[in-house]
């Protein structure tokens, strides 16, 4: 698509990183969804995400109406410096398009001795606690820990029951979703993986009233406030939608995609080596709980990840077949082997 070698090595990363971590619905299955942008004149391949403004701990990044999945390694690396320079990096992100799997760009901070956060808002396809419009998107938060002898603590996970990435793989085995997840344009439950294409909606994370969905709507209300608001980039139902069919918001109070990242080192606070220690006691503390049933343990955040890591590490990647087509039509017309 014309991006140097060393961003396309990025953005391969990112994607292959969703991949091997189990998060098929943000991996090579989205390239298409990629390619379709370019070729509809919203995502540049020839310009370069830059800092706009900054103070000695926070930066505003403009993307450049670049990749993504190029924007949000650059400035969570600015986030890792003013950290590494100061304590503590915030940066603020517009401008940008859809960074993939959020869980890998907070993972950056952890080599460093630092605690990594990523946010991100998105297509509005979210109805708030007793709506039916679509006013958020499925706002992802990422929090990244280190440990010492331990795996990292990594907590990735959508504002919403589910993310759409998810109805998306439902749609192509041609399953129902489960209830709870969706809802149709008049608002009413639905199992229907297809209800968005029908003008529904996703739910917040909980669901419904009585179970709580109006925690998962401030949750994804935060991470757009964060990641919107307070960058410059459009939020709410301003936010461009990732389908290149899909018409873009007639009017667009800010600049693309936003995102919000955090890097904060941990000899900020105490010794990095202590407060990993303490890590490893809280999270053999934590698998080591009574289970209510024997063959179950509880799991720490990651832990799923990690093993769908060692496990396609070993055994490869399996593709749908309509991903399997669609890498084919790509390479077919970039003239590439599969």
């Amino acid at each position: 698509m014309g991006l140097p070698a060393s961003s396309a090595a990025d953005a391969a990363r990112v994607l292959l990183s969703a991949d091997l971590r189990g998060v098929d619905s943000h991996g090579v299955a989205r390239l298409s969804g990629y390619v379709r942008l370019w070729d509809a004149g919203r995502i540049q391949t020839n310009t370069w995400p830059f800092i706009e403004h900054e103070t000695p701990s926070t930066a505003v990044v403009d993307g450049n109406a670049g990749l993504g999945l190029c924007v949000a390694p650059y400035a969570m690396q600015v986030a890792i410096v003013k950290a590494a320079q100061v304590g503590t990096g915030w940066v603020s992100v517009h401008n940008s398009s859809h960074f993939g799997i959020a869980g890998v760009h907070a993972m950056m901070a952890l080599p460093h001795d630092m605690i990594g956060i990523a946010f991100t808002n998105a297509s509005p396809l979210v109805a708030p606690t007793f709506s039916k419009d679509r006013m958020l998107g499925t706002n992802p938060i990422a929090v990244a820990i280190p440990a010492g002898e331990e795996p990292p603590f990594v907590a990735d996970f959508a504002t919403t029951t589910a993310a759409n990435g998810k109805l998306e793989i439902l749609q192509r085995k041609k399953e129902s979703a489960p209830l709870g997840w969706i809802q149709t344009q008049e608002g009413a439950p639905t199992t229907d993986a297809s209800a968005l294409k029908q003008g529904g909606a996703l739910l917040p994370l909980g669901g419904d009233r009585e179970h709580s969905s109006h925690k998962g709507f401030m949750l994804g209300s935060i991470v757009d406030i964060f990641s919107g608001v307070l960058s410059g980039a459009n939020f709410g139902k301003y936010v461009p939608p990732f389908p290149a069919y899909l018409a873009m918001p007639s009017f667009m109070p800010g600049k693309g995609i936003g995102h919000f990242f955090g890097a904060i080192r941990i000899d900020g606070f105490r010794k990095a080596a202590d407060f990993k220690k303490d890590m490893d006691t809280w999270i053999r503390d934590m698998r080591a709980a009574a289970p209510i049933h024997p063959e179950q343990t509880v799991v720490i955040p990651g832990d799923p990840e990690r093993t769908e890591t060692a496990h396609r590490l070993q055994h490869g990647i399996e593709l749908m077949e309509e991903v399997y087509d669609d890498l084919q039509l790509l390479a077919e017309r970039f003239k590439l082997a599969l």
